[in-house]
């Protein structure tokens, strides 16, 4: 009687576990989607609403005024246009340029490629703000102060991208460069059809990853471009100020949300793939 008892109470003691698991997932969930349920309510309040003591989460009056005044306060259009060209071009730059280095570093062995290796990987215990006056100096010289070539060159290779991509490279094996080298492969043919098509699962992670910093970061663009019309989604929104200096919180929300919402399409997308590349990748 006492292991029937006992047997009973199990199912009894997991739907409790897994109840307990879920509202304390649930409460997590709700604790991180908070930020943006703000910046989601604040983008959609009147002016009133947006200043009112207390303050309420949900709108009572939902308007649209607040994403009609980020295309006529700031050219809007435009900041999303460069956005996407430095976010973008400093990611195509960044996966060609540390997938050949990080190919080389672990597909060929040559004299000094460990000190190389040694060199990259201590560059990124360098601080950011250290190296961001001589850049600029290098940038101004060139004359690329408000261009996109100043933007992007700097930041085409990242050490962290070659140091990932080559431990990446490493796991593959090189059974695979042996037979396509047998076979009279060129270096540079072995890197294009055998070693990427293998690595799509890390590429795609790395691309995202890029994607997402500079598309976020507002350092970089505040430093390299003094025009408003070179400003990007994040340094542009620093711009916004009212009557008085008052800075409206309301259209920084919609801004902030129509920023978002490019990177949450990307992500969703390429989750895809970045599954379906998973499932793919291997020894066929």
């Amino acid at each position: 009687m006492t292991d029937i008892a006992t047997s009973r109470r199990r199912p009894t003691r997991l739907r409790v576990g897994r109840g307990l698991c879920f509202l304390a997932m649930l409460f997590v969930t709700l604790l991180i989607l908070l930020p943006i349920l703000i910046i989601v309510f604040t983008a959609f309040k009147p002016v009133s609403e947006v200043n009112a003591f207390p303050p309420s989460l949900v709108p009572g009056t939902w308007t649209f005024d607040n994403f009609e005044r980020i295309f006529t306060d700031l050219p809007f259009a435009r900041l999303i246009f460069n956005s996407f060209v430095f976010a973008g071009g400093v990611t195509i730059c960044a996966l060609v340029f540390d997938s050949l280095a990080a190919y080389v570093l672990a597909r060929i062995d040559f004299r000094g490629s460990r000190v190389l290796l040694v060199v990259i990987v201590a560059s990124l215990m360098i601080p950011f703000q250290a190296t961001l006056i001589p850049i600029y100096q290098l940038v101004s010289d060139f004359g690329w102060v408000n261009t996109f070539w100043g933007l992007i060159i700097p930041r085409a290779a990242d050490a962290f991208g070659i140091f990932f991509l080559r431990q990446f490279f490493l796991s593959l094996p090189r059974d695979l460069d042996n037979a396509a080298r047998i076979d009279g492969a060129s270096e540079f043919r072995i890197f294009r059809s055998v070693v990427l098509p293998n690595a799509i699962p890390a590429l795609l992670t790395l691309g995202i990853y890029t994607f997402v910093n500079n598309w976020n970061d507002l350092l970089w663009p505040l430093v390299f471009t003094t025009e408003q019309e070179m400003g990007t989604i994040t340094s542009g929104l620093t711009l916004l100020t009212g009557p008085s200096g008052i800075i409206p919180y309301g259209v920084m929300m919609a801004g902030s949300l129509i920023a978002v919402v490019p990177l949450a399409i990307m992500f969703l997308f390429v989750q895809r793939r970045f599954i379906e590349s998973v499932a793919s990748t291997g020894l066929k």
